[in-house]
């Protein structure tokens, strides 16, 4: 009970975190320490210890990956690589920008994964316009495509690879059954948002405009080496069968290499701005800790078997596999869709449900569109929520109800289609 109080009064403060004038951040890391802290009447602390140093090695994964994604994508910025691609989006209409921003993320994610294209993506839109409330409107359809677009490639969404690892689902059969939905499940929120919008963006380069600190050869060079590495982490990952974090780890020792000899030449000034060291202080290390803080705390719920209990309670109570599916799609708006679907992988073998069976595949789909309907819900979310600092309370009213009503039809389409 003291655990879920934490992390119930935790889950508000983050919340109400305009009312109650303190950062995200700082409720984040102390709700995650907190929930730990309450296991340890619970658990004896040598088997507390290792269940913390278990959820750390995952958690130490994904936060290294946040930042090592960050710090490329900060590195292609400050080259202003990303010209390459805005310069070539010429369209300064809101309703067509959405369209290309939805697009692009939806496919995007299938190649990288939703954690990175968030990150990409929103380092785009603050190139394609200046006005913070056009970036908000375009942060909260990256999120909702990121995470549909990583629901129909093994390698998409963490929740899919742990089902393609698991043998659980095959990559052709997430395709043939997902696209689908997973193209409703945006298909509906970007309707929803583009009825709402008219007239044009206020391009960036007419507020602001830089001078280019790189010769174009130099953009295009910290351009194609940053995008590849990025492109080839999910490559990596299958020939070695390392971690993602090791190839995102490899993409930025190449890309700072690379900048490095580049600028040898150049004065400290110049060099510092430009180089991996520089990036490395402009990244937004508050979202990582914020990141942290929440990944700890769900750690802490699973270690005390809520999780796993959650899961029994909507077995035996709810009985139709297609609504626990969904309900099991809703919690995950608000419990990291992980161990949830882990959960499910432990309560159902492969012997009652076989590989690519519609239980697997359907709940692929559930577990990775419905962390769209919360900012929180998603790695997406949150790598966004930092980014761009969308509060809980801005997302909940533009782009929950939309984003709810994209889970559901998705979820029909995938119904009537299977």
């Amino acid at each position: 009970m003291l655990l879920i109080l934490c992390f119930v009064l935790g889950y508000l403060a983050i919340v109400f975190e305009h009312p109650l004038r303190v950062n995200k951040t700082v409720s984040a890391l102390l709700v995650g320490v907190l929930c730990w802290t309450a296991l340890v009447p619970d658990l004896d602390g040598s088997l507390l210890n290792e269940q913390l140093l278990h959820h750390f090695a995952g958690i130490a994964q994904i936060v290294f990956f946040l930042l090592g994604a960050m710090v490329i994508v900060e590195l292609i910025d400050s080259h202003e690589g990303f010209e390459i691609i805005t310069s070539r989006i010429r369209t300064t209409s809101r309703r067509k920008l959405l369209l290309v921003v939805s697009i692009l993320s939806f496919l995007l994610s299938a190649v990288l994964d939703n954690l990175t294209t968030s990150i990409v993506m929103m380092s785009l839109v603050r190139k394609l316009t200046a006005d913070e409330r056009d970036r908000i409107s375009y942060g909260g359809i990256v999120i909702i495509a990121a995470n549909a677009g990583g629901v129909w490639s093994p390698i998409g969404d963490v929740t899919t690879t742990m089902l393609w690892v698991g043998h659980q689902v095959s990559t052709g059969a997430l395709i043939e059954h997902l696209v689908l939905p997973a193209l409703a499940s945006v298909a509906v929120p970007m309707t929803w948002l583009a009825l709402r919008m008219k007239g044009n963006v206020t391009r960036i380069e007419a507020v602001e405009h830089r001078g280019t600190r790189a010769t174009p050869a130099e953009r295009a060079l910290v351009f194609s080496v940053g995008v590849g590495g990025l492109l080839f982490v999910p490559v990596f990952k299958v020939l070695t069968g390392l971690p993602p974090v090791m190839g995102i780890l490899l993409a930025l020792g190449v890309l700072w290499l690379v900048t490095e000899r580049m600028h040898k030449n150049k004065d400290n000034e110049l060099r510092s701005s430009l180089s991996a060291a520089g990036a490395l202080q402009r990244v937004d290390a508050q979202s990582v800790l914020f990141f942290l803080g929440i990944l700890l705390a769900i750690g802490a719920l699973e270690s005390a078997g809520l999780l796993h209990a959650l899961a029994d309670f909507f077995n035996q109570r709810i009985g139709n596999i297609d609504v626990i599916t969904v309900t099991i799609g809703l919690s995950s708006a608000v419990i990291d869709n992980v161990p949830l679907v882990a959960a499910a992988q432990g309560m159902y073998p492969l012997e009652t449900f076989p590989q690519d069976h519609h239980f697997w595949l359907f709940l692929a789909y559930c577990a990775g569109t419905g962390g769209s309907i919360l900012i929180i819900g998603s790695a997406a979310g949150v790598a966004v929520m930092g980014i761009q600092q969308i509060s809980f309370g801005a997302y909940v009213r533009q782009f929950s109800f939309p984003a709810l009503l994209g889970y559901f039809a998705g979820a029909l389409v995938y119904l009537a289609l299977s």
